[in-house]
């Protein structure tokens, strides 16, 4: 249902209605990305915050992770993000996404991994919203 004016002819309101649906889905579109647009992602996120250096074979969303925000397999460079991801923040988003990245370049949660995420400037506030949504929903989410 969409409510407007008395005031506005039909053309208006066809007008209305077609430009405010365009928003929701550009707006949709952006907090729901897509797998093409995952990769996409990686890419920017890699040249801006990695050197370039992190080149993922595939970067996806999966269904199957509910103890986990991402996962990478170093053997065949693959990324997968959880689905629970769809709809936040797009800086969450981003965030679990070099997490996963910057893996391929350092495997472990040593020193220089974090060294390399500390290039992310809200890499503690994603931090902080995926612990508050875990504590918030009682999700067994950990830290990607």
């Amino acid at each position: 249902m969409v409510l407007i004016p008395d005031r506005l002819t039909r053309a208006e309101e066809s007008e209305w209605v077609e430009t405010m649906l365009e928003r929701l889905a550009r707006r949709e579109t952006r907090r729901r990305p897509s797998d093409d647009t995952l990769a996409t992602q990686a890419s920017r996120l890699s040249a801006q915050y990695l050197d370039g250096r992190a080149e993922p074979s595939s970067v996806r969303w999966v269904d199957n992770q509910q103890a986990r925000w991402g996962s990478c397999t170093i053997d065949d460079r693959s990324i997968r993000l959880s689905d629970r991801l769809r709809g936040m923040p797009p800086w969450v988003i981003e965030y679990v996404l070099l997490h996963e990245l910057a893996h391929l370049l350092v495997p472990g949660h040593g020193p220089d991994f974090w060294a390399l995420l500390q290039r992310y400037p809200r890499t503690e506030q994603a931090r902080g919203y995926l612990e508050g949504y875990s504590d918030a929903t009682g999700s067994p989410a950990t830290d990607p």
